[in-house]
């Protein structure tokens, strides 16, 4: 199976689960516990791509400059700080450490 046969039928499945969401009663959807659970697994698949994006390259883990700065993106977040500023302080991390040889 080549890689563009099984993107193709990644995109059939995963449009088949899309379309099966139709068929679940509003009434189900309406309860708290299900609102609840939705949330939830939109924070830990939104976490997990995070951690995946900042510490992983390819099948390793990499620990470099990427960490420290949503380390501090965190804690901007954390004293509510404006985003364009924790962007510009998680940047400026970064470029410091880089400049400073931590790739």
């Amino acid at each position: 199976m080549t890689i563009w046969q099984i993107i193709l039928l990644a995109s059939i499945l995963v449009l088949a689960i899309k379309l099966l969401g139709y068929l679940v009663p509003p009434k189900l959807l309406a309860s708290p516990r299900a609102a609840r659970t939705a949330e939830l697994t939109t924070v830990a698949l939104l976490s997990a791509l995070i951690v995946v994006q900042t510490a992983g390259i390819g099948q390793g883990l990499v620990l470099d400059a990427r960490l420290p700065a949503v380390v501090v993106a965190a804690a901007l977040f954390a004293l509510k700080v404006p985003f364009v500023l924790v962007i510009i302080a998680a940047a400026a991390c970064a470029a410091v450490l880089r400049a400073y040889g931590w790739s």
